[in-house]
């Protein structure tokens, strides 16, 4: 496992989502009320950027057709996507975010 620093909280502040490239992967990160979740940035349905999605209730939906995932789980909760994304461990440390990769 590696971690590898994205940003820090002053970057990302609450209710706020982005994209990074992180060891060849576009993952989305989310401050969801000052919890961080991070999951892959590309719904399984048609590749729209959950980073661009709309957060409600711990989840988020691709703007491009609806399908919503858990930002805890990476499950996919509606159609069209039948396919969950990928989920990572965030770590805060001093301010700094940290997502650990395999």
């Amino acid at each position: 496992m590696a971690l590898h620093k994205v940003a820090t909280t002053k970057d990302l502040p609450p209710r706020s989502a982005r994209a990074f490239q992180v060891a060849g992967r576009s993952i989305a990160v989310f401050n969801v009320e000052g919890t961080i979740h991070a999951i892959d940035n590309d719904c399984t349905h048609d590749g729209g950027p959950l980073s661009e999605g709309v957060v409600n209730e711990g989840c988020v939906v691709c703007p491009w057709h609806g399908a919503e995932f858990d930002l805890v789980t990476g499950k996919a909760l509606t159609p069209p996507a039948v396919e969950d994304v990928r989920c990572y461990k965030v770590l805060l440390s001093g301010g700094d975010i940290f997502l650990e990769l395999d």
